[in-house]
């Protein structure tokens, strides 16, 4: 009997061993099945972006860019390439694929708070200023994210030696570096981005609340009636803008108003059996270059 009770240990933590392995090797399949996946969307979308740019113009929201891929089976993907063999196809019916592009200068740049001069500029500070009014978010929260962005961003080594001096955010979550809360930065997320360098705000993309916070003169309510009216045709010059918005106390500026963009986010979502992988980037368009400033990946166990 204690032969028997000893074979039977040394089997069943053999077959565990084995069951691990092979559990192993199968999320590895999947990590690597799902980069690979995503790499290709990703491209993908870099090619749209692309293509975009070969025709010119302004950027707005009724382009090929700007609609969103619902869930779809990777299959119908690959049911155009001959090439592809049956099980190929078989393994890919079980994979979904969704995304979508989002503008990026649609939104706030917090970059823009600090002049080229190393200041804190008073024009972007008033359009924060007016956002945070309309969120009801703390005013002081600003004047610390502003004076602490002007910090970081101060390369000299006076400032550098500062113990106070705090790091240069990479991404928006990471503003509460500089001073905004958790509470805050959640509100504020739709609303702003963290670019590398000072942007204007696109106004064929911007939400009525966007609009209304880069634009002084304009209120929530001619927010709203400009985003119906560049539904029904997108403005392709800042002069169009102008000329829907009639007389204002301060007209558009060229540094602060645009109606193109350059940096867009990424976002894919793969779904491969009971295993969830989404990915965000953030692309910069110089012409027809379409180059990837960073990748972000986290997968979710269904």
């Amino acid at each position: 009997m204690l032969t028997v009770a000893m074979v039977a240990s040394l089997a069943s933590g053999a077959l565990w061993q084995q069951w691990r392995s092979v559990e192993i090797e199968a999320a590895e399949r999947s990590r690597v099945q799902s980069l690979w996946l995503l790499t290709g969307a990703l491209d993908w979308a870099r090619l749209i972006l692309r293509e975009d740019a070969r025709s010119g113009g302004a950027d707005y929201l009724s382009e090929p860019w700007a609609v969103p891929l619902e869930e779809a089976r990777l299959s119908t993907f690959l049911a155009a390439d001959k090439k592809s063999q049956p099980d190929d196809d078989a393994g890919a019916s079980q994979t979904f694929l969704s995304g979508q592009i989002t503008d990026l200068q649609g939104r706030l740049n917090v970059t823009n708070l600090v002049d080229l001069d190393g200041k804190v500029s008073e024009p972007w500070l008033k359009a924060f200023a007016k956002l945070f009014q309309m969120l009801t978010l703390p005013p002081a929260e600003l004047l610390a994210l502003a004076e602490n962005l002007r910090m970081a961003l101060d390369a000299s080594p006076e400032n550098a030696g500062l113990p106070q001096a705090p790091l240069m955010p990479q991404r928006v979550e990471q503003l509460v570096w500089l001073g905004l809360s958790e509470r805050s930065l959640s509100v504020l997320r739709p609303y702003i981005t963290l670019l590398p360098e000072r942007t204007p705000v696109n106004l064929n993309t911007a939400s009525a609340s966007v609009l209304s916070a880069c634009i002084p003169s304009l209120d929530m309510a001619q927010a709203q009636r400009l985003v119906s009216l560049r539904q029904a045709s997108h403005f392709k010059t800042l002069a169009d803008a102008a000329a829907q918005l009639g007389q204002m106390t301060v007209p558009l500026s060229d540094t602060q108003h645009a109606i193109s963009s350059r940096f867009f986010e990424v976002q894919g979502r793969l779904r491969l059996d009971q295993t969830v992988v989404e990915e965000h980037s953030v692309v910069q368009r110089n012409g027809l270059e379409v180059r990837t400033l960073w990748r972000d990946r986290g997968s979710v166990r269904r």
